[in-house]
């Protein structure tokens, strides 16, 4: 009994096409995602910053590498960093990251002052 030698080239090509359809689906929803950001001026909408706590951002965010207790670890001891930096250094280093081991962007605008003030009375 032989087979035929098509049939599992059809299989193929038709979860090909299958597989097209959905990558074809998930890029219309990014492609409309990135529209709405573009029609809001291209920033990222912030949470309100009015209940931020700047020891929950740390817990959140920092204590990973720096420590619950500022003590370091991977990153650097902060328990004396608003004696090194001034609150606008520490802000900047939040916002553009350092070097390759601190990366940027964790937190950003009024949240990153927030934190960087809380991080400056370090000393």
């Amino acid at each position: 009994m032989r087979r035929n030698p098509v049939i599992p080239f059809a299989i193929i090509a038709v979860l090909g096409i299958v597989a097209m359809i959905i990558v074809s689906a998930a890029g219309i929803n990014q492609r409309e995602a990135i529209q709405n950001e573009e029609e809001n001026g291209g920033e990222q909408q912030q949470e309100e910053t009015t209940n931020a706590n700047p020891e929950e951002m740390f817990q959140s965010q920092c204590a990973s590498c720096h420590g619950g207790n500022l003590e370091g670890g991977t990153g650097p001891n902060l328990t004396e960093v608003g004696s090194r930096y001034s609150a606008e250094e520490i802000q900047d280093i939040i916002v553009n990251g350092k070097g390759s081991a601190m990366p940027a962007g964790l937190y950003t605008g009024e949240k990153a002052a927030a934190l960087a003030k809380w991080l400056a009375e370090k000393k």
